[in-house]
C-alpha cells in the first residue's frame, strides 16, 4: 500500500508556484493561512521550478522548497512533488542546444520556454535524472511527500538526428527485415520501395508523406519514445522512493471546435500501464454558447470515465479551474454554484481529487488571467475563494467515499491506433469521420439514463460486460475479432457499425469484403460505404418511427441476420440499416448508418430493459440531472447532480441517507439549480 492509498481524504488543492513570489515573503506566509481557510490539504509544487532549483549548472538551491515542505507539513497538508523536466532552464538550452526539439523541416528550435525538448537527447536525460535524484534524496523521506508528478503534459515530436536514429532502430526491431517494412507499408505504391535502411526516415511534414502505414507506426514510435523518456525520468525515484507512487498528467483537447475528448496524440491506453495512478487535466468549456450545460457535462463525464477505465481504479484530476480558463476564444466565468457542481462530478465518476491550476494567479505572462483560488485582488472575500472553501468543507464530510470503486456493465471500445488510422486515411468525408465524437453520441444515451459506462481499449478483457459498444472500429486485428466472437458466443451483446474492421494493424485493407469473423458475428457483409454531404440525409423506419441518417450509409447484404430496418432513399433503398444476428448464446447488432441521437435513445432503451441495466435508485431520468454511483463492499454512494439552473425533482425508490445532513430520504427529492446531493445506501455483502 502506497502513501497515496493511506491518505484518507479527498485531495483538495492544486498547483502552487511559490518560486514566482520569492521576492515577497509576505505573500508566501499569506498563502499558508489562506490554504487553511480554503480547506486545502494538497499542493503540487515544482512543475516549472527547475530554474529556481538549479539557477546555473551544478548550483542547487533548495531553501525555498524546504520552507514550503515545512509549512505545508505543519498545517497538516501533503505535497505532490513534480519533476521539473517540462520547463528546462535557459542555461540548459543555451549550453546544450541538442536538448531543443527539431521540427519536421529540420529546423532546431530555440529555448521555447516550456516543453519542446527532445526525448532522445542523452544530455537532457542525464540532466533530468540528476535533478530528479537530488529531489528524491532531499525530500524522499519527508512526511509531507505524497506522490511524484512526473514532468507535465507530455506531448510533441522531434525530428533531430537522435530521434531519426531511434526511429530506424524502432522500425528494425519491429520488422527485422526491410522486405517486411515494404510489405507492411505497401511501398510498391508509387514505386517507393526501400532498398536500404538509411531510406527509412520519419514522415515528412504537413501530409507530404502519404504512406499511411508509416504514419501509423510513427505515432506508435512517438508514444513509445515518450514512455521511454518517462521511464528514464523515474529511475532515480523508483530507486530512492519505492513507496511513493508516480503519475503524469494526461490531457483532453478540442475546446473551440465544440469537442471535448481525450488527447489523441499519445496512446494513453498504453501509457497508463506505466503510471501508478492515472491523472489528467480537466478543462471543459463550461457555459459555452453552442450547447447546454448538461451536454458539456456529458462530454466531461465521458472523459472522466475513459480515464477511470484505463486502470479501473480511482484516478486524480490533477488540474481544473475554480472559475475561468485562459485560452478559449471567450473565457467565461463559472456561474455561482457551478464550481461545486462540476467538482463533485469529478468525484462521482471516480476521481479521488479536485486539484486546481492554480492556487494563486500569476502577475504576468501567458496564463496570468487563468482562474485561481486566489485572484489578483488577493482576497478571501471574493466569490471564487468562498466557493472553493465551501467545497473543501463539504469534502471533509465525505472521506469514506475516497478509494471506492464503480459497478459497470456497459463498455464502449475506443482504440487510439484505430483513431489515428481513420483520421489519416483518404476517401469518404474528411471532416465528418469523428470517431471519438460518435462514441460520445452512444455514451450520451446511457449518461442521460444514469447508467455507468467504461470506455476501454480493444485490448481490454470484455468478460464482465453485458453490453459492448464498438462502432467505427476501423482498424481491427485478428486477435480483436476473435475476442469479439468469443464474447458474443459466451452470451454477450455487441454493437458495431459502418467503418468497422476495414484495415489491419498496418492500415492495409482486408480483401474480400468484411473479414470472415465479422461476417460470422453480424450475419452480413458490407458491399460499399456511401458518403453524404453535410446537407444530405437519408431515412428509415424503426419500431414504426421514422429516423434520419447523415454522413455515412453502408450498403450491406444480409446472410444470416435479421433485418430490423431498411433505407428509404437512394439507390440502396430497401437494403438493411439495422441488423440483428444471434451467435450461440449471444447476439450482435450492426448499425449500417450514422443516425441522430433520437434513434440511439430508442434503440438502446430496448437493450437496457432486456439486459436489466437500468439505474435502480431513481424512477425518473431527467437528462439534466445526473445520478452516478461509487461503491465499497457494503455501501453504495450516489451523487445526484442538477446540471441546470432550474429546480428539478427526482424520485428515489428506496431509503437513502444524506451524507452531510444524515437525513433519510425517499420519494420525491427536489434539487435547486446546480445543486448536488450525496447519499448513501447500505447493501448486502
Amino acid at each position: 500500500m502506497t502513501k497515496l492509498d493511506k491518505e484518507q481524504r479527498f485531495l483538495h488543492g492544486g498547483d502552487y508556484n511559490p518560486d514566482q513570489w520569492l521576492a515577497d515573503p509576505d505573500v508566501l506566509q499569506e498563502d499558508i493561512e489562506l490554504m487553511e481557510e480554503a480547506k486545502i490539504n494538497t499542493v503540487t509544487v515544482g512543475v516549472f521550478s527547475w530554474y529556481a532549483l538549479e539557477p546555473s549548472e551544478g548550483e542547487f538551491v533548495f531553501d525555498w522548497l524546504d520552507d514550503v515542505f515545512e509549512k505545508v507539513d505543519k498545517m497538516g497538508g501533503k505535497i505532490i512533488l513534480a519533476t521539473p523536466s517540462g520547463g528546462r532552464p535557459q542555461w540548459l538550452s543555451e549550453k546544450y542546444p541538442e536538448v531543443n526539439r527539431t521540427d519536421a523541416y529540420g529546423q532546431k528550435h530555440h529555448h521555447g520556454f516550456r516543453h519542446n525538448h527532445c526525448y532522445s537527447s542523452p544530455i537532457y536525460r542525464e540532466k533530468v535524472q540528476r535533478i530528479n535524484r537530488k529531489l528524491a534524496e532531499r525530500y524522499g523521506k519527508h512526511p509531507a511527500l505524497l506522490m511524484w508528478h512526473i514532468s507535465n503534459e507530455y506531448s510533441g515530436e522531434c525530428w533531430c538526428d537522435y530521434c531519426q536514429e531511434n526511429w530506424q532502430k524502432w522500425v528494425k526491431n519491429k520488422y527485422q527485415h526491410l522486405d517486411k517494412v515494404n510489405e507492411a507499408w505497401w511501398m510498391n505504391f508509387w514505386g517507393s520501395r526501400y532498398s536500404d535502411w538509411s531510406q527509412v526516415t520519419p514522415p515528412s511534414p504537413l501530409g507530404e508523406t502519404k504512406v499511411h502505414g508509416m504514419d501509423l507506426d510513427w505515432k506508435r514510435f512517438v508514444t513509445d519514445r515518450t514512455i521511454d523518456f518517462y521511464q528514464a525520468e523515474i529511475e532515480p525515484l523508483r530507486e530512492l522512493t519505492p513507496d511513493i507512487p508516480v503519475t503524469t498528467n494526461f490531457m483532453a483537447e478540442g475546446h473551440d471546435n465544440h469537442d471535448f475528448i481525450p488527447l489523441e496524440g499519445l496512446d494513453y491506453g498504453k501509457f497508463a500501464k506505466y503510471v501508478d495512478i492515472v491523472s489528467w487535466d480537466s478543462y471543459p468549456d463550461w457555459h459555452n454558447n453552442y450547447e447546454s450545460l448538461a451536454e458539456t457535462a456529458m462530454k466531461s463525464a465521458y472523459v472522466h470515465d475513459q480515464y477511470w477505465s484505463l486502470k479501473h481504479k480511482p484516478f486524480l484530476v490533477m488540474e481544473s479551474t475554480p472559475s475561468e480558463v485562459n485560452w478559449h476564444q471567450f473565457n467565461k466565468s463559472k456561474r455561482p454554484g457551478v464550481h461545486m457542481l462540476t467538482s463533485f462530478q469529478q468525484l462521482a465518476h471516480g476521481s479521488d481529487s479536485t486539484l486546481y491550476f492554480q492556487w494563486r494567479k500569476s502577475r504576468g505572462n501567458s496564463e496570468k488571467f487563468h482562474g485561481a483560488v486566489i485572484g489578483h485582488d488577493q482576497s478571501a472575500e471574493n466569490r471564487v475563494f468562498k466557493e472553493v472553501a465551501e467545497y473543501g468543507a463539504r469534502l471533509e464530510n465525505l472521506t469514506e467515499i475516497k478509494g471506492s470503486g464503480k459497478d459497470v456493465r456497459v463498455a464502449i471500445l475506443f482504440d487510439w491506433e484505430s483513431n489515428w488510422a481513420l483520421k489519416r486515411g483518404g476517401g469518404f468525408g474528411r471532416p465528418t469521420r469523428k470517431y471519438p465524437q460518435t462514441l460520445q453520441e452512444h455514451y450520451a444515451v446511457f449518461w442521460e439514463k444514469d447508467i455507468a459506462v467504461d470506455i476501454v481499449p480493444s485490448s481490454h478483457s470484455l468478460e464482465n460486460y453485458d453490453l459492448v459498444i464498438a462502432p467505427m472500429l476501423y482498424l481491427m486485428t485478428e486477435e480483436t475479432m476473435a475476442k469479439l466472437e468469443e464474447y458474443v458466443k459466451a452470451g454477450g451483446c455487441l454493437i458495431s457499425s459502418y467503418f468497422t474492421g476495414m484495415v489491419n494493424e498496418n492500415d492495409l485493407l482486408y480483401l474480400g469484403g468484411l473479414p470472415e469473423p465479422l461476417q460470422k458475428i453480424f450475419g452480413l457483409d458490407v458491399k460499399e460505404l456511401d458518403t453524404l454531404y453535410p446537407e444530405e440525409t437519408n431515412s428509415f423506419v424503426y419500431n414504426e418511427e421514422q429516423f434520419s441518417i447523415h454522413d455515412y450509409s453502408a450498403v450491406v447484404s444480409v446472410e444470416r441476420g435479421e433485418v430490423l430496418a431498411s433505407y428509404q432513399e437512394e439507390f440502396y433503398s430497401g437494403s438493411p440499416v439495422v441488423v440483428r444476428n444471434t451467435l450461440e448464446q449471444g447476439e450482435a447488432y450492426f448499425l449500417a448508418a450514422r443516425t441522430e441521437r433520437d434513434f440511439l435513445r430508442v434503440f438502446y432503451s430496448e437493450l437496457i430493459e432486456k439486459l436489466e441495466l437500468a439505474n435502480t435508485l431513481i424512477d425518473n431520468h431527467d437528462p439534466e440531472v445526473s445520478v452516478q454511483k461509487r461503491r465499497t463492499k457494503d455501501t453504495e454512494y450516489y451523487f445526484i447532480m442538477n446540471f441546470s439552473d432550474k429546480e428539478k425533482s427526482v424520485g428515489i425508490k428506496s431509503a437513502v441517507k444524506d451524507m452531510e445532513s444524515n437525513e433519510m430520504l425517499e420519494g420525491l427529492l427536489a434539487l435547486k439549480g446546480y445543486e448536488v446531493r450525496i447519499v448513501a445506501k447500505n447493501v448486502q455483502i
